[in-house]
């Protein structure tokens, strides 16, 4: 039971860093889940044994993962008790204690979730309405009158998901209160909202909160600048990019975006950014991002910053991309094209969210979806 505890949170961990990455597609994303079911399915068959190892677990690692293995279990059970036991255990981590539950909401069936998320949209404790937004989210569920209240709420985290949810669902109802949204307390509400305004056909009124976020919240500037490529016309984007290029501060996510266009025409440049430490794995991000290809049964990358030379040894980020191998895989011209199509879930993500953008009435699809695939194939 013990090993089924930690491989599960072990596993659970991994798919969270892959899930919306450029290194795994929907089969990849597929054996994982394989794995991580089976130990789910071994603790939940041993019943209390089960959760008596994983609140162990827990104990010993509290931890995010940990946490994630507490929640699918209370909630897969119907448990109620246990699914107090999670919640409390998930207030002791934080924001990150409730994105584990969130996860767990989302590999919970339907059915389990349905009395809950009325309860928890009925309370006036913040943390649960937050809980059964992420239900709403996950599985695509529209509130119906009652999100309008949600997404006025007076807790900001309440109204940053409730507003991310009515984009996702596009409410363009909600337009009004997601515009207001533009102006919320936190960098994350503005966000958010500018994310929401973008899916319901309002990217005009996002931008300017958009471009100044880029500039002054730099944890946020990544996605900001995404989100921003995404709603631009290609040469007022080119242009908009080429001048956050040219500052010290956003030179990185900058260049992990510049793939964003599609263009190949870059390649020369990004592979010279390959040989400075500084730019080495967002140039990497960026040529995944301009190529359907598997890069994962190639040579091009390396986990081993060594291999790139001293100055790079101190990095933690991988893969990284080999700018000498890059450069001879560049230069073969049509040879390169000799691959099997690869669609990564960050591509998948990326296409979502074009259609979306595309079709403000239409909902954003679930691009997480996986295919069930044998974990020993």
């Amino acid at each position: 039971m013990d090993q089924h505890a930690e491989d599960a949170a072990f596993l659970w961990l991994r798919r969270r860093r892959e899930i919306d990455g450029p290194v795994l597609d929907a089969t990849g994303i597929g054996r994982i889940d394989q794995r991580l079911e089976a130990n789910l399915e071994g603790l939940m068959a041993a019943g209390k044994a089960g959760w008596e190892a994983a609140q162990a677990r827990f104990a010993d690692y509290a931890e995010p993962g940990e946490l994630f293995v507490l929640g699918v279990l209370a909630l897969r059970w119907g448990d109620t008790d246990l699914t107090e036991v999670a919640i409390n255990a998930a207030a002791r981590l934080g924001e990150p204690g409730l994105s584990s539950l969130s996860a767990a909401i989302a590999r919970t069936p339907r059915e389990n979730l349905r009395p809950l998320v009325v309860k928890w949209l009925d309370t006036s404790d913040a943390r649960l309405r937050c809980l059964g937004l992420s239900a709403l989210w996950h599985h695509r569920v529209d509130p119906g009158p009652r999100l309008h209240a949600l997404a006025s709420h007076s807790d900001a985290n309440v109204r940053r998901r409730a507003i991310r949810l009515a984009g996702g669902l596009g409410r363009r109802d909600l337009l009004p209160t997601v515009l207001g949204g533009l102006d919320g307390k936190t960098a994350k509400e503005r966000l958010a909202a500018a994310f929401a305004a973008c899916l319901l056909g309002e990217a005009r009124s996002a931008h300017p909160v958009i471009d100044k976020i880029v500039l002054t919240e730099t944890d946020q500037a990544e996605a900001a600048i995404e989100i921003r490529m995404l709603t631009t016309p290609p040469k007022a984007a080119k242009a908009w990019l080429q001048t956050r290029l040219g500052q010290p501060l956003l030179r990185v996510p900058a260049t992990a975006s510049i793939g964003l266009f599609g263009d190949p025409s870059v390649m020369p440049w990004l592979i010279e950014k390959m040989r400075e430490p500084e730019l080495v794995f967002a140039a990497g991000l960026a040529m995944r991002d301009l190529f359907d290809v598997d890069f994962n049964d190639t040579d091009l990358f390396t986990i081993d910053p060594s291999d790139l030379g001293k100055a790079f040894e101190s990095l933690t980020d991988s893969p990284l991309p080999v700018a000498d191998r890059v450069a001879a895989w560049w230069d073969e011209g049509p040879g390169r094209r000799n691959h099997t199509l690869f669609h990564s879930m960050r591509r998948l993500r990326l296409d979502a969210l074009r259609v979306a953008i595309a079709t403000p009435e239409a909902p954003l699809a679930n691009w997480r979806m996986t295919r069930k695939f044998p974990a020993w194939m």
